[in-house]
Formats: C-alpha cells, sequence, structure tokens
C-alpha cells in the first residue's frame, strides 16, 4: 500500500504571511517521509466538514505548481477537479502544464462537483447533477482527444472545440493518471472503469461500503473488457498519530483499508504544519504498509 498526504486546510498558525514557508515545509517534509502523493482540494471555500467557509483557502492549481517547485519526486494532483470551473480545454491544458513542469508528476484527479455555494457565490454557473455528469464525460473524452497528440475537433451536447491543439504534450505517458472522485454506482464508477486510470472512494465510510463500491467497478470493468487491475484503486482517509497506541492503531487502519482493496490510501493529517506527524508516519508507518496487499 502507498500512502499520499493530502492538505485540505491552509489555516495555519503562522498565518497568511506564512502560507508559503508552511505550505513548502509540508510538501518537502512529505516528501522525504515517503508518500507517494500530495493533494490539494479544488475549493474556493472551505467546506463545512472541515471549517468555516471564510477560512484561507487557495485556488488549488497555482498551489500545486509552487509545490512542483519546491518538491522533485512526490506526484501531485487535486483531489477533486469540480468539472464546472473551468473549460474543459483550458483544464486540460492547466494540467498539462503542471506534468511538464513538475516533470510528470500530476495526476488529473476530476468529478462532477458539489460545493454549490462557492459556485453561486464565486458567479460559476451551477447545472443541474445530470447535466454535470454530462460535462464531466465530455471532459474526459477531450482530455484523451488533446492528449493523442492528434490535432482534431470536438463537438459534444456541451462542448465544441474546432481545434484539440495542446503543446507541449505532457511527460507523463501515455498520459496523466486520471482520477475520477466519487462512489455513485450509477453514473461515476461506470465512467471511472470506461475512462479512468484511478478511482478515489471514502475510507472514513464503513469498510464493507467500500469493497461494494469496488465490486461494483469491477463488474462495469468486466461489462466492457477492461481489466479492473489497471485501475489504481484510491481512498481517502485521515491518520492521528502521536502515541505508540496511536501508531498502532493507524497501521491496524491501514491493514484493514487495504484488505478492502485499496491500493492507495490518501490522509489527511491534524496539525501538519508542525511536521513531527509527517516525519512520524514516514519512520513507523510508511515502512509497514509497504507491504501490505490490496484484498
Amino acid at each position: 500500500m502507498k500512502l499520499g498526504l493530502q492538505i485540505p486546510s491552509f489555516t495555519w498558525p503562522a498565518g497568511t504571511s506564512g502560507l508559503p514557508s508552511t505550505l513548502a515545509r509540508i510538501a518537502q517534509a512529505a516528501e522525504d517521509a515517503g508518500f507517494a502523493s500530495l493533494w490539494v482540494m479544488d475549493h474556493f471555500f472551505q467546506i463545512d466538514m472541515i471549517g468555516r467557509p471564510e477560512e484561507p483557502m487557495l485556488e488549488g492549481y497555482s498551489a500545486l505548481n509552487f509545490l512542483a517547485a519546491v518538491t522533485k519526486r512526490i506526484r501531485l494532483g487535486t483531489l477533486v477537479t469540480g468539472v464546472i470551473y473551468r473549460y474543459p480545454g483550458i483544464l486540460v491544458k492547466t494540467i498539462t502544464s503542471l506534468d511538464v513542469l513538475s516533470g510528470g508528476r500530476a495526476y488529473f484527479g476530476i468529478g462532477a462537483g458539489w460545493y454549490e455555494r462557492e459556485a453561486i457565490g464565486l458567479g460559476v454557473p451551477f447545472p443541474p447533477l445530470k447535466e454535470r455528469f454530462e460535462r464531466l464525460e465530455e471532459t474526459l473524452q477531450i482530455a484523451l482527444e488533446m492528449w493523442s497528440g492528434k490535432l482534431g475537433s470536438y463537438t459534444g451536447k456541451h462542448y465544441r472545440l474546432d481545434e484539440t491543439l495542446n503543446s507541449p504534450q505532457p511527460l507523463s505517458k501515455p498520459h496523466p493518471t486520471i482520477l475520477i472522485g466519487g462512489a455513485g454506482e450509477k453514473k461515476t464508477l461506470p465512467l471511472v472503469a470506461k475512462y479512468g486510470d484511478a478511482c478515489n472512494l471514502y475510507a472514513f465510510d464503513s469498510l464493507e461500503v467500500v469493497r461494494a463500491k469496488l465490486a461494483v467497478l469491477r463488474r462495469n470493468c468486466d461489462a466492457i473488457g477492461r481489466s479492473y487491475d489497471k485501475i489504481e484503486r484510491t481512498a481517502i482517509g485521515r491518520l492521528d498519530v502521536g502515541s505508540s497506541n496511536s501508531v498502532r492503531n493507524a497501521i491496524e487502519y491501514c491493514r484493514s483499508v487495504s484488505d478492502a482493496g485499496i491500493e492507495h490510501l490518501i490522509v489527511s493529517i491534524p496539525n501538519d504544519y508542525e511536521i513531527t506527524p509527517i516525519d512520524l508516519i514516514g519512520k513507523q508507518i510508511i515502512p509497514v504498509v509497504a507491504n501490505f496487499a490490496a484484498g
């Protein structure tokens, strides 16, 4: 099992002026500790389950480009981009630029989007769920066409591109890993089977739910003749360490998530800005869970 680090909050003691240095220290500590990936949310207001809407929130791709400059190996992505926030062609150029400037380390994390308050608050159209999923599938199709290296056009129900020109092409081959977030059985998991290189589920839920969602994904893969094992199975979770007992609990939690079928657990860590919890996970947890094989 691999561990990734999500940074869901920028509310740190050093305040706004300390954001750059704190973010850089967290990223460099995560890389040194052996985390496989580093993630930020693609939100503009803080979300309710983390804090108050008015708390600091950095724009996701600006933050990732900064992180690309202060790290060398760790992979980078949003968990996940709401499809409604950017025109697809511009979004693909944004991801491509991140991939090139990071030396081929970009994930393309994307989903249908759900945070209506920030969309309406900032003047972004927020269509009904059905339309958001239609836009999501068209965006995935546009990304694959732009990353094919072939110059063409695209006409869909919601988007039209006269030229799918994308130069330079990404360094990641055949393209940045497409990670589709969400667990919906009617729309999201079929899209993962058809277009995704990775899925992202919630390890906060019952792990029986995780197993059930992965079973649905496998059936969708079988139905279209795609190998289920080609899809990286990721999940979001949380690790709270600080004592030998909590370290043991964290290891057992990772083991149970792995047994449920997850290969890459992406965790948030309370007080990440203190760095000590990151170092502790690197020394006492990452080497152990590296031996876990997904069930």
